[in-house]
């Protein structure tokens, strides 16, 4: 959503912006008609989504991700990561771990963000080998395509309709405050940042309310993103919801729904290895400061053992003096699926030279069958481009139903 994962939007009053209520629920989509793929096009073809699950498991608090919904329909939930740099380990104890739990609980649509990764400098021949990279890599993290949607943004151009609407409802006094278009506008200067980067929560936006999302998985650092969604959607429902959409020949009501933050307990904020203060983003400069997935062996074995520590004695949680102790004891933790007590028992007594062995094997033998998997989906093209095209057809399904109401709500023609 960092925009890695849909993971910048904010709410919204006709009034002026509020930045710390969240409490409602919603989102929807639409693009071109995509072909449906049904699965017997991939019966008989032993690369399927079967192979390619991980049993790996991350608890998520508030909804807990462990309960099934009581309700015989499932809530809806829409996340994705840009296809830009190497999917590192932050994007994925942050967001795609915890997609293997979701999908089990929740309707999951997960999508690789293409259209946000041009909002600053980018490599065109790299773009689309990016993308299904990205795509691969989901697969091979444990999402199954039997219960989520995977498909590439672009592939359901309602986002990119969608975003003109909620544009013409959308203060842009709102998107000046946005703290990720300051820092990066002032890095770039204003010669150099197109209109993209300002716009660009705003199409986060269509991304959640095309779909109706009832929960978006966010860090804690992202959730003014989040406000700025769900203020757009109750501004554009108070706008032309209700009475008003009802007299066009709607159905009346809101048009979306206001959606929820699903913030987990611990990984949401995965930090650098070379800074324990600064996230853990493709964008950093040194590659020293990242784990990616694909990273071999001895990668990770001389990042972690040029990580930044410090002079304790002993390891511990929590302390706000030793930001890298607890960076490195929170990613053992989620790789080694043991509970925060556990870790800060076992490592209390060690040395930086033990822990860091520890925690070096750990992240082999968990990343290890995930790069293996990985190998596999890509060496076959076919599977993969159909796991996307029947992605893209059921999200368009969503998303046309969400464009139709809004386009009617707005007073348009029918088409």
């Amino acid at each position: 959503m960092s925009r890695s994962a849909l993971t910048h939007f904010l709410m919204l009053s006709n009034s002026s912006p509020r930045l710390s209520s969240l409490s409602s629920a919603g989102v929807s989509s639409s693009f071109s008609r995509v072909p449906f793929l049904r699965r017997r096009r991939f019966a008989g073809r032993e690369l399927n989504a079967r192979r390619f699950q991980c049993y790996c498991s991350l608890s998520v608090s508030e909804p807990s991700v462990s309960e099934t919904p009581t309700s015989s329909v499932r809530k809806r939930i829409v996340s994705g990561v840009q296809p830009t740099g190497s999917i590192h380990l932050g994007n994925y104890l942050g967001a795609i771990k915890n997609w293997i739990d979701l999908q089990n609980a929740y309707e999951t649509l997960f999508f690789i963000v293409d259209l946000h990764a041009i909002t600053l400098p980018y490599e065109t021949q790299q773009l689309a080998k990016s993308t299904r990279d990205t795509a691969a890599i989901y697969l091979a993290c444990g999402v199954d395509t039997t219960k989520a949607s995977v498909f590439v943004q672009s592939h359901v151009r309602a986002h990119v309709e969608l975003m003109w609407l909620l544009s013409s409802a959308t203060p842009i006094g709102w998107l000046n405050k946005m703290i990720q278009f300051k820092e990066k506008s002032r890095k770039a200067g204003d010669e150099n940042v197109g209109v993209a980067l300002l716009t660009y929560p705003v199409l986060m936006a269509s991304d959640i309310l095309l779909y109706q999302s009832d929960f978006v998985p966010v860090g804690e650092d992202q959730k003014q993103h989040l406000e700025l969604t769900r203020e757009i959607a109750q501004r554009v429902n108070n706008l032309y919801g209700g009475r008003k959409w009802k007299k066009l020949g709607g159905r009346g009501g809101t048009i979306f729904k206001v959606p929820e933050p699903l913030i987990p307990p611990s990984g949401a904020r995965i930090m650098s290895l070379t800074d324990g203060l600064s996230k853990m983003s493709k964008s950093a400069p040194s590659d020293q400061s990242r784990i990616n997935l694909l990273d071999p062996k001895d990668a990770i074995a001389n990042k972690i053992k040029r990580c930044k520590t410090d002079s304790f004695p002993g390891l511990e949680f929590d302390n706000p003096e030793r930001p890298e102790c607890n960076n490195l004891l929170s990613i053992y933790q989620l790789i080694s699926g043991k509970t925060k007590e556990e870790v800060a028992q076992e490592c209390q007594d060690m040395n930086w030279g033990v822990f860091k062995n520890l925690i070096t094997d750990a992240l082999v033998d968990h990343l290890h069958p995930i790069q293996v998997r990985y190998e596999e989906i890509t060496s076959d093209s076919r599977y993969l481009d159909g796991v996307l095209a029947e992605g893209a057809g059921k999200a368009s399904e969503i998303a046309e139903a969400t464009l139709n109401n809004v386009y009617q709500a707005m007073g348009f023609l029918r088409r």
